[in-house]
Protein backbone atom coordinates (compact mmCIF):
# COMPACT_ATOMS: atom_id res chain seq x y z
CA UNK A 1 0.00 0.00 0.00
CA UNK A 2 1.74 3.45 -0.66
CA UNK A 3 -0.70 6.79 -0.52
CA UNK A 4 -0.55 10.12 -0.38
CA UNK A 5 0.86 12.19 2.55
CA UNK A 6 -0.57 15.48 4.63
CA UNK A 7 0.69 17.80 6.73
CA UNK A 8 -1.06 17.68 9.67
CA UNK A 9 0.55 20.57 12.08
CA UNK A 10 4.07 21.05 14.49
CA UNK A 11 5.80 19.58 11.85
CA UNK A 12 3.95 16.12 11.36
CA UNK A 13 3.18 14.39 8.03
CA UNK A 14 0.39 11.56 7.85
CA UNK A 15 0.28 8.79 5.32
CA UNK A 16 -3.41 7.90 4.49
CA UNK A 17 -5.68 6.32 2.39
CA UNK A 18 -9.08 7.46 1.61
CA UNK A 19 -11.97 4.09 0.41
CA UNK A 20 -14.83 4.77 -0.97
CA UNK A 21 -14.87 9.01 -1.51
CA UNK A 22 -18.86 10.24 -0.91
CA UNK A 23 -19.76 7.71 1.44
CA UNK A 24 -20.19 8.54 5.23
CA UNK A 25 -16.64 9.75 6.11
CA UNK A 26 -15.15 7.12 9.18
CA UNK A 27 -11.78 7.40 10.02
CA UNK A 28 -10.02 4.30 11.50
CA UNK A 29 -7.41 4.89 14.06
CA UNK A 30 -4.59 1.88 14.23
CA UNK A 31 -3.37 0.53 17.32
CA UNK A 32 0.29 0.58 18.65
CA UNK A 33 3.35 -0.41 16.10
CA UNK A 34 0.47 -1.21 13.51
CA UNK A 35 0.52 0.89 10.28
CA UNK A 36 -2.62 1.67 8.15
CA UNK A 37 -2.92 -1.69 6.15
CA UNK A 38 -3.71 -3.67 9.80
CA UNK A 39 -7.35 -2.33 9.73
CA UNK A 40 -7.60 -5.37 6.83
CA UNK A 41 -8.80 -4.69 3.13
CA UNK A 42 -11.35 -7.18 3.29
CA UNK A 43 -12.64 -5.23 6.72
CA UNK A 44 -12.75 -2.12 4.92
CA UNK A 45 -14.36 -3.10 1.76
CA UNK A 46 -17.34 -4.12 3.47
CA UNK A 47 -17.60 -0.82 5.46
CA UNK A 48 -17.53 0.67 1.72
CA UNK A 49 -20.02 -2.06 0.76
CA UNK A 50 -22.36 -0.13 3.08
CA UNK A 51 -21.86 3.26 2.14
CA UNK A 52 -19.08 4.18 4.19
CA UNK A 53 -15.90 6.73 2.83
CA UNK A 54 -13.23 5.27 4.59
CA UNK A 55 -9.75 6.72 5.72
CA UNK A 56 -6.37 4.70 7.17
CA UNK A 57 -3.44 6.12 8.34
CA UNK A 58 -0.20 5.63 9.74
CA UNK A 59 0.27 7.21 12.75
CA UNK A 60 3.46 9.03 13.60
CA UNK A 61 6.40 6.85 14.41
CA UNK A 62 5.38 4.05 11.86
CA UNK A 63 5.04 3.53 8.26
CA UNK A 64 5.20 6.52 5.63
CA UNK A 65 4.73 9.07 8.28
CA UNK A 66 6.82 11.30 10.33
CA UNK A 67 9.08 9.31 12.45
CA UNK A 68 10.97 10.82 15.05
CA UNK A 69 14.70 10.99 15.89
CA UNK A 70 15.42 11.05 19.48
CA UNK A 71 15.67 7.21 21.19
CA UNK A 72 13.01 5.43 22.63
CA UNK A 73 12.87 4.86 26.39
CA UNK A 74 14.94 1.51 27.70
CA UNK A 75 13.44 -1.40 29.92
CA UNK A 76 14.59 1.01 32.85
CA UNK A 77 12.74 4.02 31.96
CA UNK A 78 9.62 2.68 31.46
CA UNK A 79 9.89 1.13 34.93
CA UNK A 80 10.72 4.76 35.90
CA UNK A 81 8.45 6.88 33.99
CA UNK A 82 11.86 8.15 32.62
CA UNK A 83 10.84 9.93 29.07
CA UNK A 84 12.82 12.10 26.61
CA UNK A 85 12.08 15.77 27.03
CA UNK A 86 10.65 15.16 23.19
CA UNK A 87 8.36 12.46 24.43
CA UNK A 88 5.04 13.13 22.55
CA UNK A 89 2.00 11.64 24.35
CA UNK A 90 -1.95 11.04 23.67
CA UNK A 91 -2.88 14.46 23.43
CA UNK A 92 -0.33 15.15 20.53
CA UNK A 93 -1.39 12.08 18.39
CA UNK A 94 -5.16 12.79 18.85
CA UNK A 95 -3.99 16.44 17.00
CA UNK A 96 -2.36 14.80 14.25
CA UNK A 97 -5.38 12.72 13.78
CA UNK A 98 -7.68 16.16 13.49
CA UNK A 99 -5.09 17.55 11.72
CA UNK A 100 -6.10 15.13 9.25
CA UNK A 101 -9.37 15.75 9.35
CA UNK A 102 -8.73 19.43 8.37
CA UNK A 103 -6.61 18.60 5.47
CA UNK A 104 -9.17 16.59 4.29
CA UNK A 105 -11.42 19.20 4.33
CA UNK A 106 -13.59 17.26 6.95
CA UNK A 107 -15.42 19.17 9.59
CA UNK A 108 -15.92 15.75 11.70
CA UNK A 109 -16.30 12.20 11.21
CA UNK A 110 -16.86 9.00 12.94
CA UNK A 111 -14.17 7.80 15.16
CA UNK A 112 -13.34 3.77 15.46
CA UNK A 113 -9.89 2.68 16.72
CA UNK A 114 -8.28 -0.09 18.10
CA UNK A 115 -6.10 -0.37 21.02
CA UNK A 116 -3.84 2.51 20.83
CA UNK A 117 -5.96 3.73 17.96
CA UNK A 118 -9.15 3.31 20.72
CA UNK A 119 -6.78 5.77 23.47
CA UNK A 120 -6.16 8.39 20.37
CA UNK A 121 -10.00 8.49 19.27
CA UNK A 122 -11.05 8.65 22.96
CA UNK A 123 -8.91 11.63 23.52
CA UNK A 124 -9.95 13.56 20.07
CA UNK A 125 -13.74 12.71 21.48
CA UNK A 126 -12.83 14.44 24.96
CA UNK A 127 -10.56 17.04 23.71
CA UNK A 128 -12.65 18.21 20.01
CA UNK A 129 -16.05 16.80 20.72
CA UNK A 130 -17.71 18.65 17.66
CA UNK A 131 -14.86 16.85 15.22
CA UNK A 132 -16.71 13.21 16.24
CA UNK A 133 -20.07 12.24 15.22
CA UNK A 134 -19.29 9.19 16.89
CA UNK A 135 -16.70 6.57 18.69
CA UNK A 136 -16.12 3.15 18.58
CA UNK A 137 -13.31 1.80 20.82
CA UNK A 138 -12.05 -1.15 20.28
CA UNK A 139 -10.10 -3.25 22.47
CA UNK A 140 -8.57 -0.29 24.73
CA UNK A 141 -8.72 1.39 28.09
CA UNK A 142 -8.08 3.97 29.91
CA UNK A 143 -5.25 4.11 31.38
CA UNK A 144 -6.47 3.34 34.56
CA UNK A 145 -4.02 1.49 36.96
CA UNK A 146 -4.16 -2.41 37.36
CA UNK A 147 -6.76 -2.13 34.27
CA UNK A 148 -6.73 -3.03 31.08
CA UNK A 149 -3.29 -4.45 31.34
CA UNK A 150 -1.24 -6.86 29.45
CA UNK A 151 -0.51 -10.39 30.35
CA UNK A 152 2.51 -11.24 31.82
CA UNK A 153 3.27 -13.63 29.33
CA UNK A 154 2.47 -10.67 26.87
CA UNK A 155 4.35 -8.27 28.14
CA UNK A 156 7.87 -10.94 27.83
CA UNK A 157 6.98 -10.89 24.43
CA UNK A 158 6.31 -7.32 23.88
CA UNK A 159 10.13 -6.64 25.45
CA UNK A 160 11.88 -9.47 23.79
CA UNK A 161 14.98 -8.41 21.25
CA UNK A 162 14.08 -6.62 18.57
CA UNK A 163 13.92 -8.52 15.02
CA UNK A 164 17.49 -7.46 13.29
CA UNK A 165 15.89 -8.05 9.71
CA UNK A 166 12.59 -8.84 7.96
CA UNK A 167 12.41 -12.18 8.61
CA UNK A 168 12.81 -12.41 12.20
CA UNK A 169 10.44 -9.60 12.47
CA UNK A 170 7.73 -11.94 10.29
CA UNK A 171 8.52 -14.47 12.77
CA UNK A 172 8.57 -12.64 15.69
CA UNK A 173 4.45 -11.44 14.52
CA UNK A 174 3.58 -14.44 14.34
CA UNK A 175 4.68 -15.52 17.67
CA UNK A 176 3.19 -12.65 19.46
CA UNK A 177 0.06 -12.97 16.85
CA UNK A 178 -0.59 -16.59 17.84
CA UNK A 179 -0.15 -15.48 21.86
CA UNK A 180 -2.59 -12.46 21.67
CA UNK A 181 -5.33 -13.80 18.60
CA UNK A 182 -8.75 -14.53 19.10
CA UNK A 183 -8.80 -18.19 20.64
CA UNK A 184 -12.38 -18.50 19.23
CA UNK A 185 -11.33 -18.18 15.96
CA UNK A 186 -8.65 -19.44 13.09
CA UNK A 187 -5.61 -17.93 13.53
CA UNK A 188 -4.56 -17.28 9.83
CA UNK A 189 -0.93 -17.68 9.94
CA UNK A 190 -0.60 -16.54 6.30
CA UNK A 191 -2.42 -13.40 7.01
CA UNK A 192 0.06 -12.27 9.68
CA UNK A 193 2.87 -13.36 7.66
CA UNK A 194 1.93 -11.26 4.56
CA UNK A 195 1.06 -8.31 6.90
CA UNK A 196 4.48 -8.54 8.70
CA UNK A 197 5.98 -8.31 5.80
CA UNK A 198 3.66 -5.31 4.29
CA UNK A 199 4.89 -3.12 7.63
CA UNK A 200 8.41 -4.23 7.28
CA UNK A 201 8.81 -3.09 3.64
CA UNK A 202 6.92 -0.39 4.36
CA UNK A 203 9.32 0.68 7.79
CA UNK A 204 12.22 -1.29 8.04
CA UNK A 205 12.78 -2.31 11.88
CA UNK A 206 9.97 -0.65 13.39
CA UNK A 207 11.08 -1.17 17.06
CA UNK A 208 12.13 2.29 17.57
CA UNK A 209 8.66 3.94 16.24
CA UNK A 210 6.79 1.34 18.68
CA UNK A 211 8.73 1.96 21.68
CA UNK A 212 7.99 5.97 21.08
CA UNK A 213 4.55 5.20 20.92
CA UNK A 214 4.38 2.83 23.79
CA UNK A 215 5.84 5.85 26.09
CA UNK A 216 3.18 8.33 24.70
CA UNK A 217 0.22 6.05 26.32
CA UNK A 218 2.26 5.25 29.57
CA UNK A 219 3.29 8.99 29.64
CA UNK A 220 -0.66 10.21 29.24
CA UNK A 221 -1.76 8.43 32.59
CA UNK A 222 -4.35 7.55 33.87
CA UNK A 223 -7.47 9.16 31.36
CA UNK A 224 -10.93 8.76 33.40
CA UNK A 225 -11.29 11.77 34.70
CA UNK A 226 -10.62 12.90 31.04
CA UNK A 227 -13.32 10.59 29.34
CA UNK A 228 -16.00 12.10 31.31
CA UNK A 229 -15.96 14.94 28.88
CA UNK A 230 -16.89 12.93 26.16
CA UNK A 231 -20.22 13.73 24.57
CA UNK A 232 -20.60 11.32 21.26
CA UNK A 233 -22.34 8.62 20.75
CA UNK A 234 -20.12 5.81 22.23
CA UNK A 235 -19.84 1.99 21.58
CA UNK A 236 -17.04 0.03 23.42
CA UNK A 237 -16.43 -3.26 21.85
CA UNK A 238 -13.56 -5.68 23.85
CA UNK A 239 -13.24 -9.19 23.51
CA UNK A 240 -13.13 -11.94 26.44
CA UNK A 241 -10.06 -13.67 25.36
CA UNK A 242 -7.84 -10.66 25.01
CA UNK A 243 -4.27 -11.15 26.54
CA UNK A 244 -2.86 -7.92 25.12
CA UNK A 245 -5.41 -5.53 26.81
CA UNK A 246 -7.35 -7.21 29.73
CA UNK A 247 -11.28 -7.17 29.19
CA UNK A 248 -11.29 -5.11 32.74
CA UNK A 249 -9.61 -2.03 30.24
CA UNK A 250 -12.98 -2.10 27.66
CA UNK A 251 -15.59 -2.10 31.32
CA UNK A 252 -13.26 0.74 32.15
CA UNK A 253 -14.07 2.47 29.17
CA UNK A 254 -17.58 2.33 29.06
CA UNK A 255 -18.03 2.85 32.74
CA UNK A 256 -15.81 6.39 32.19
CA UNK A 257 -17.85 7.84 29.45
CA UNK A 258 -21.21 8.67 30.11
CA UNK A 259 -24.25 6.33 27.78
CA UNK A 260 -21.61 4.46 27.00
CA UNK A 261 -22.67 0.62 25.70
CA UNK A 262 -20.13 -2.01 25.78
CA UNK A 263 -20.24 -4.98 23.79
CA UNK A 264 -18.32 -8.11 24.86
CA UNK A 265 -17.41 -10.00 21.44
CA UNK A 266 -16.60 -13.93 22.55
CA UNK A 267 -13.51 -15.83 21.50
CA UNK A 268 -11.64 -12.46 20.46
CA UNK A 269 -8.52 -11.43 21.73
CA UNK A 270 -6.57 -8.98 20.03
CA UNK A 271 -6.68 -8.80 16.67
CA UNK A 272 -9.57 -8.56 13.86
CA UNK A 273 -9.72 -11.97 12.93
CA UNK A 274 -12.01 -12.44 9.11
CA UNK A 275 -14.61 -14.84 11.43
CA UNK A 276 -15.44 -11.33 13.57
CA UNK A 277 -15.80 -8.61 10.28
CA UNK A 278 -19.29 -9.94 9.60
CA UNK A 279 -20.44 -9.19 13.19
CA UNK A 280 -18.00 -5.90 13.51
CA UNK A 281 -19.63 -4.36 10.54
CA UNK A 282 -22.82 -4.70 11.86
CA UNK A 283 -22.14 -3.79 15.40
CA UNK A 284 -20.33 -0.23 13.90
CA UNK A 285 -23.03 0.01 11.18
CA UNK A 286 -25.94 -0.03 13.57
CA UNK A 287 -23.70 2.21 15.65
CA UNK A 288 -23.18 4.98 13.40
CA UNK A 289 -26.52 4.90 11.44
CA UNK A 290 -28.21 5.40 15.28
CA UNK A 291 -25.65 8.01 16.15
CA UNK A 292 -27.22 9.88 12.82
CA UNK A 293 -30.87 9.41 13.22
CA UNK A 294 -29.90 11.07 16.75
CA UNK A 295 -27.73 14.13 15.54
CA UNK A 296 -31.09 14.43 12.67
CA UNK A 297 -33.44 14.65 15.32
CA UNK A 298 -31.57 16.27 18.61
CA UNK A 299 -33.14 20.26 18.57
CA UNK A 300 -31.48 22.46 16.40
CA UNK A 301 -30.51 26.80 18.59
Amino acid sequence: MSGPSVEVGHGVTLAYERLGAGGVPVVLVAGLGQQSHDWPDGLCALLVARGYQVIRFDNRDVGHSTHFGFPPPGPVDFLRRHWHHDQYDLADMAADTVGLLDALGLPSAHLIGMSLGGMIAQTIAARYPARVDSLTSIMSTTGAARLGRPAWSTWRLMFSRPARNRAEHIDLAVRMYRHISSAGYPFDESAVRAAAATTWDRDPAPARGVGRQLAGILKSGDRTRELSAVTAPTLVLHGDRDLMVAPTGGAATANSIAGARLRILPGMGHDLPAGVWPTLVDLLDDHIRTSQTRSADAPHS
